[in-house]
């Protein structure tokens, strides 16, 4: 907690020079608890400017490769992240994320699963729904926009929370878990 800490005073210092930060919203964000941050992806920074932009830490689903270098894997598992198989139904990626929930932590998903420049309701992963309603959690959507060039601006408009509590106590089907990840996704980019 400490390093990440750390991280995150540096990282602010040097990133809010670089970048500059709009963020819209912010009391939309639980103080505490579990919840889930949903956002779109366009660019290997979101993760990072997303993370400095909240006032809680975040704990993160990142590409497997990632996590093939040592330094890297020892970088982004001490930063809270944890490794996904995007090409599988990664169960192992769910077990964690469920259980970052269970622990009253915030965890940050991006459901279309990888970078994404256009809206497309389809590219929603059901993950996203089956962590959200196994981890009886209500998401935050965040809407991210920048050609993060220096000195430009990031805006970030962050959402109203959004809960499933009528899906809790239901059996449901892959298809179903795709529909709710799919009204995660609209109210992304509602926020446009």
């Amino acid at each position: 907690m400490l390093f990440y800490k750390i991280c995150y005073f540096i990282g602010n210092i040097i990133f809010r020079v670089v970048f500059r930060f709009k963020v819209t919203g912010k009391n939309n964000i639980p103080k505490e608890g579990r919840v889930v941050i949903c956002a779109n992806h366009t660019s290997n920074f979101d993760p990072l400017i997303l993370a400095l932009a909240l006032p809680r830490q975040v704990h993160y689903m990142a590409k497997k490769e990632l996590f093939n270098n040592a330094f890297l894997k020892w970088l982004f598992t001490s930063l809270g992240a944890f490794p996904v198989d995007r090409e599988a139904a990664d169960l192992s990626a769910i077990r964690t994320s469920v259980k970052i929930l269970q622990n009253e932590k915030m965890l940050g998903i991006f459901p279309e699963g990888t970078r994404v420049y256009e809206e497309n309701l389809e590219l929603a992963k059901p993950g996203v729904g089956l962590i959200t309603i196994k981890g009886k959690a209500p998401v935050v959507p965040v809407f991210m926009s920048s050609k993060y060039k220096p000195f430009s601006k990031v805006n970030i408009t962050i959402g109203e929370p959004i809960n499933f509590h009528e899906y809790y106590n239901q059996k449901l089907t892959k298809e179903d878990y795709k529909t709710i990840s799919q009204k995660i996704l609209k109210s992304i980019y509602s926020l446009k």
